[in-house]
């Protein structure tokens, strides 16, 4: 699937910012499944400086500064990217549960067992996730369970959390958004010692004729990758809309949590308040990709 990508964020101040410095975390991983045609970013005003370099995950960073006064930021990403990754390995022939959170502790996936800031290692998620995972189950079987059952059992609902929202808030109130849906996945996966990682990125704008539009587009959108041990790799979950990572999300950065892999921000001297807009549109195009 070939999409069109546009994001745009504007900050507007109440009074002049004299100096800002940001980080950008705006552009789409390349990847195996992940083709990157082209991809853009536009910052106003021009920044003094500007550098790129891949983050300590891997991802794209984009560090700005500016010094000249301004009462209004705006960062336009545009990108052309050519999507499909591999279908997963049937469930039944994926590794038990345990096997893979014990090869995890000597492997590179290990990083993501720990707990963070906004996907901490809670009893509580540990306790429902578990019930997905009873002795020897194929891991991919109960990670497909747990992501229908988050979807199933929360509810959502934009407005009644908010970036650093704690997951026992989530799993007391059951409801939230994309973010709230992937945290609890996350943190419950890690309970259990199975790598997980909290991914941001993008879900198709418009369906298909016929089928019924996805939760979290129009937005930046967050769902799962899971570890299915050495033979099969990682894996694209989101419980948000209870589907497979295939050919309708776009990729543009992975972490532990929210907190590494936040689109965009940064720190300005001045500024006062400031309103926030953002709009977000993935359009299936036609037509081969520019190599």
């Amino acid at each position: 699937m070939i999409y069109r990508l546009r994001h745009v964020t504007t900050y507007a101040y109440a009074h002049p910012v004299d100096l800002a410095a940001h980080l950008l975390l705006l552009t789409p991983r390349r990847l195996a499944g992940q083709r990157v045609a082209r991809a853009t970013l536009a910052v106003t005003p021009t920044p003094s400086h500007v550098t790129e370099a891949p983050d300590h995950f891997g991802n794209l960073a984009t560090r700005v500064f500016i010094d000249v006064p301004h009462e209004k930021f705006e960062v336009v990403a545009e990108a052309l990217v050519e999507v499909r990754f591999p279908d997963p390995a049937p469930a039944a022939t994926t590794l038990p549960w345990e096997v893979v959170r014990d090869i995890a502790r000597g492997s590179a996936a290990m990083e993501f067992t720990f707990g963070s800031p906004l996907a901490p290692l809670l009893a509580a998620a540990r306790g429902y996730a578990a019930a997905s995972f009873p002795a020897r189950r194929p891991v991919l079987a109960g990670l497909l369970e747990l992501m229908a059952r988050i979807r199933r059992d929360f509810t959502y609902r934009p407005g009644v959390t908010g970036p650093n929202t704690q997951v026992a808030e989530v799993l007391e109130s059951r409801e939230g958004v994309c973010q709230d849906y992937a945290h609890v996945m996350v943190s419950g996966l890690r309970g259990m010692g199975l790598p997980a990682r909290y991914v941001s990125g993008y879900v198709r704008t418009r369906p298909p004729p016929g089928r019924a539009a996805r939760r979290g587009a129009d937005q930046s959108h967050a769902w799962v990758e899971a570890w299915l041990g050495p033979e099969h790799g990682w894996v694209g979950l989101d419980p948000t809309n209870d589907i497979v990572v295939r050919d309708e999300h776009v990729v543009l950065a992975w972490g532990r949590d929210f907190g590494d892999v936040s689109p965009l921000r940064g720190v300005i001297l001045g500024g006062g308040d400031h309103g926030l807009w953002v709009g977000v549109d993935l359009e299936e195009v036609d037509g081969p990709v520019p190599a």
